[in-house]
């Protein structure tokens, strides 16, 4: 991955959502559209629309360049065999296994 492809595929596009997202929240908050943000009955709605807005400001969900190449790198991998998958199936057998062994170990 080019540095160009990483900022055109990856960066803006990451920012433009961000943006998005936090101009929505910030939009609901001046128009007093907040009435959906408090999810239990005690939740005052102008509080939790103001505390997504100050927490949505402070993320950053981006990856770094390395990152990325590395999951790339791990896909292919997986893709042509090199790396050695388990189906749910097997995952569930070897838990349930996993928790018969500890109840007949207490």
């Amino acid at each position: 991955m080019t540095h160009f492809d990483y900022i055109i595929k990856h960066l803006l596009p990451s920012w433009v959502q961000q943006w998005t997202h936090n101009f929505k929240i910030w939009a609901d908050l001046v128009t007093g559209s907040y009435d959906g943000y408090a999810l239990l009955e005690d939740d005052d709605p102008y509080e939790e629309c103001y505390g997504w807005f100050w927490t949505c400001i402070n993320m950053d969900e981006t990856y770094s360049k390395e990152y990325l190449e590395f999951l790339t790198e791990l896909a292919k991998e997986v893709e042509t065999g090199g790396v050695r998958t388990y189906s749910a199936k097997e995952v569930l057998e070897l838990l349930r296994q996993k928790v018969e062994d500890c109840k007949d170990n207490e």
